[in-house]
């Protein structure tokens, strides 16, 4: 399940020109790569939420040929916080079977989605030691191998051995999407519209955290794609580490 509905406000002009997941490097839009590294892991069903400028994302999932196995959700409330975006896969989120969450605007080495399809654990964060410091990455804290926090600020006086930035991307067993749904429903009924989804993420996760693990991805490349300057370190830090 793929979150693709954002208007990219904080691109300026590269944000509202199309969704961030059609910024395209080397050729390639960001969605195609997705797609090809799911394919590649052999995942065969794909749901991406979209709202801004739906049709030009799916006019990409035509051009690449991908209607047979690609569903789009439509979001009509994608100016919101992505909380709506997250209950708009409430379908999917309840219908009995694992599933893969992940934010469209990353940009990544192949390496990283195949730890998470192949992992044996069963909720899955991953996780990069190597981050800037700052209020802007979703931060993962680990005490004694556990996660402890999931946010970009981290409470004051909270103690762990050392923390992480979350990439965006990651597995539920199908007991836990559905508590996500039902949690992510809550966020809904009480109007909290301008949440973002970790916020329900979150809230599992400190309910019963020896119920979640993680993958350190550190070292391999990728960025989230949120300001012009992430555009230029994509093309001009990632793609180079890619191979490309």
């Amino acid at each position: 399940m793929i979150l693709a509905a954002g208007v990219g406000r904080r691109l300026g002009k590269d944000g509202h020109s199309q969704p961030k997941c059609l910024l395209r490097f080397n050729g390639k839009s960001l969605l195609e790569r997705h797609l090809n590294y799911l394919r590649h892991c052999q995942i065969d069903e794909v749901v991406i939420v979209v709202g801004y400028e739906a049709a030009m994302i799916q006019d990409e999932i035509k051009a690449l040929r991908a209607e047979n196995w690609v569903t789009t959700v439509y979001n009509p409330d994608y100016t919101k916080g992505s909380i709506i975006s997250l209950w708009a896969l409430r379908e999917y989120l309840t219908a009995g079977d694992d599933v893969l969450l992940m934010d469209a605007d990353v940009l990544y080495d192949r390496r990283i989605i195949e730890r998470l399809v192949k992992t044996n654990i069963p909720n899955c964060f991953l996780l990069a030691r190597d981050f800037e410091p700052g209020d802007e990455p979703v931060k993962l804290c680990v005490k004694d191998n556990y996660l402890v926090e999931f946010r970009k600020q981290v409470p004051v006086g909270l103690t762990y051995d050392f923390a992480g930035e979350s990439v965006g991307f990651f597995r539920f067993e199908s007991a836990i999407a559905r508590r996500l749904a039902t949690r992510t429903e809550y966020y809904v009924v009480a109007g909290r519209h301008e949440e973002p989804y970790e916020e329900a993420i979150r809230d599992l996760l400190l309910e019963t955290p020896k119920a979640f693990g993680y993958e350190d991805i550190t070292g391999l490349p990728w960025i989230e794609i949120d300001f012009p300057e992430d555009i230029k370190r994509a093309q001009n830090e990632i793609i180079p580490q890619l191979g490309e």
